[in-house]
């Protein structure tokens, strides 16, 4: 077993900072989607999208964000096969991070809206490749997130339609909406509860070391649930005027604030392994004096860096792709946009809770399409999506070649 290139502490000290690049592109990029159609649809500000975007991304990606991260540490590529070369392993995965979270921030400069999860896939096969060869890439895995890429928004489109359809049958084509919104929305909400409930019961509180029975689970899940609803139905009588006045789409506003935090906490729950996959295979190899083993832990404070740089992301970097995601592929009311965040958050978080990375862009594109046809296909942008596609196709070389850049470069600094 070769020694460490540098001291261990060191090492740590820049996958950390390296790592929490990655987690600042992936707020300006990917958490900017998530809440692109809050804001695209007016249902809250882009300042408001920030606050609830910090406060539920992070929550997320600190209590339920361990379990993708074993998907992208340990099985695109066997770690087994870096044995006796721990130092070259340790600069693969600093390249894929560098390189992902560049191409990242560039694409969220220029308003791209393209996927963290094909970046540090994308980064990763790279490195493999150029260390070891293209046959030592665990593709099985990689084309099954890659059929992901292509099911995730169908599933969330189809979603997406079937919510919108049951909210214009039960609220919006209903003789008396308004009455109908108080009395049907508050149902929403509880869904909405128990999908993020669900999940921070079974998969997150265990990161902070409270194991719950399932009848614990359960209670726990109801009590969040319930509460949901009630807050939803205690701000919709609030305001029942003002729905009576201006129609239904103010209660679906008061909805969207609900789903909104859900999406946030779906993205957080499972984009964060975009960045900290590969920082926690770096942490564990140099904590076992270069010894790559299979089964390594995600520890508290890497889901912690991670949870923060996404949110420094967002909030310095995020509003280009707001935009482009709120206003571009088709227009939005908040009934619309609450259909389309509410099938993604399902399908994101579902995704989470089965420890399997999948796009929240491609996802949540897929919930505005199918919103989109639900009012007409017409009313899609097909221009404005036919650029998104393409600047998803093109992300995984880029990601490979940036990559190998950065290998070049670390291994020559280095002298590894």
């Amino acid at each position: 077993m070769e020694s460490l290139f540098i001291n261990p502490l060191a090492i740590i000290i820049i996958a950390s900072v390296v790592g929490f690049f990655m987690a600042y592109g992936i707020g300006a990029n990917d958490v900017a989607n998530a809440m692109g159609t809050s804001v695209g649809s007016k249902a809250i500000t882009l300042k408001q999208a920030i606050i609830i975007a910090a406060i539920f991304e992070f929550i997320g990606a600190y209590l339920a964000g361990g379990s993708v991260t074993d998907t992208i540490r340990k099985e695109i590529v066997d770690p087994q096969i870096y044995e006796e070369d721990p130092n070259i392993f340790i600069l693969g995965m600093l390249s894929a991070l560098l390189a992902a979270g560049t191409w990242l921030i560039i694409a969220s400069q220029r308003g791209w809206p393209v996927s963290t999860t094909h970046s540090i896939v994308g980064a990763i096969i790279g490195f493999v490749c150029i260390s070891k060869g293209p046959s030592f890439v665990s593709w099985n895995t990689v084309g099954g997130i890659a059929g992901s890429w292509v099911t995730s928004p169908l599933i969330a489109a189809t979603l997406a339609f079937i919510i919108f359809l049951s909210a214009k049958k039960f609220i919006l084509d209903r003789d008396n909406p308004g009455k109908a919104a108080i009395n049907i929305i508050p149902i929403y909400s509880f869904y909405v509860g128990f999908i993020i409930s669900l999940v921070i019961a079974r998969k997150g509180l265990k990161n902070i070391g409270l194991e719950m029975s399932e009848s614990e689970i359960y209670t726990f899940t109801l009590i969040i649930s319930f509460a949901a609803a009630l807050f939803t139905s205690f701000a919709l009588r609030r305001n029942k005027s003002e729905i009576e006045l201006n129609g239904v789409e103010p209660a679906f506003a008061v909805l969207m604030i609900i789903s909104a935090c859900a999406m946030a906490f779906a993205h957080g729950s499972n984009d964060v392994a975009n960045a900290i996959g590969p920082l926690a295979a770096i942490v564990n190899t140099v904590n076992s004096n270069g010894l790559i083993q299979e089964s390594s832990e995600t520890y508290p404070w890497i889901l912690f860096l991670g949870a923060t740089g996404i949110v420094f992301g967002l909030t310095f970097l995020g509003k280009n792709v707001i935009k482009t995601v709120g206003e571009k592929i088709t227009s939005l009311k908040p009934s619309l946009g609450f259909s389309a965040e509410l099938a993604t958050a399902t399908t994101v978080v579902l995704a989470s809770y089965a420890g399997f990375p999948i796009s929240t862009t491609h996802t949540l594109v897929g919930g505005v399409i199918g919103v989109g046809l639900a009012k007409g296909a017409k009313h899609l942008n097909t221009k404005s999506i036919i650029r998104i596609i393409s600047s998803w196709l093109i992300t995984i070389p880029i990601g490979a070649m940036l990559t190998i850049l950065f290998w070049v470069l670390l291994r020559f600094v280095f002298g590894v």
